[in-house]
């Protein structure tokens, strides 16, 4: 009995998969001790009333919004509500200052409304290269807050703009937005761990730079 044909289909799913799997890998090496610093320091900030403020655009902005539902709900334990804003999801304010001023002020504009010193604004974006996401870490910068940055394959211009930056290396946006919600949910998982332990609390408070 002869074997049927290979469904072309299915040899893509395939190739998807294993393109996945090499992504994953590398940032297994080289990006979970920067997400497990990240989820320990944004503890630190949290807890002591500060604020996450979280931005992209298309696929990356349900990304960002996906990670402030999980601090403002719950991850996976039950645990006190943290303030956290997806500046894409205010709808009125995205399309009143684009508007007015430009998309590419979008998010910087509603950075300095929302933002404090301290604070930490992390964007998503599968390129680096959004010119709003770009404006709103120089905005954050200038005012104080933590910067974290999540993007495909660096160097780029938002890894370069934001304090710290996740590069992830993979062949294709869907890969990297695959690897980015990964790094969301670890970075929850961190997150929970750091603010459940009182002494890690205050010593996360004491790491990292706005400078």
């Amino acid at each position: 009995m002869s074997e049927l044909p290979a469904h072309p289909a299915l040899d893509a799913a395939r190739l998807h998969c294993e393109s996945l799997q090499e992504a994953l890998g590398r940032f297994r090496r080289d990006g979970l001790d920067r997400i497990a610093d990240w989820g320990a320091r944004l503890a630190g900030v949290l807890t002591d009333g500060g604020r996450l403020l979280a931005a992209g655009n298309g696929g990356s902005a349900a990304q960002a919004q996906h990670l402030t539902a999980e601090l403002v709900g719950r991850y996976r334990r039950e645990r006190r509500a943290y303030s956290a804003i997806a500046l894409h999801a205010e709808t009125s304010s995205v399309t009143a200052i684009g508007n007015d001023y430009g998309f590419d002020h979008v998010y910087a504009r509603q950075v300095t409304a929302h933002g404090r010193p301290g604070d930490v604004l992390v964007l998503l974006s599968t390129s680096g290269r959004s010119a709003n996401l770009v404006a709103a870490a120089v905005t954050a910068r200038q005012a104080g807050l933590h910067v974290w940055a999540l993007t495909g394959r660096g160097p780029n211009p938002l890894a370069e703009a934001a304090h710290e930056a996740l590069c992830v290396d993979a062949d294709s946006t869907a890969n990297v937005q695959e690897t980015h919600l990964v790094a969301v949910h670890l970075l929850c998982e961190c997150f929970d761990t750091a603010a459940a332990t009182p002494l890690a609390r205050r010593t996360v408070l004491t790491r990292g730079s706005t400078s």
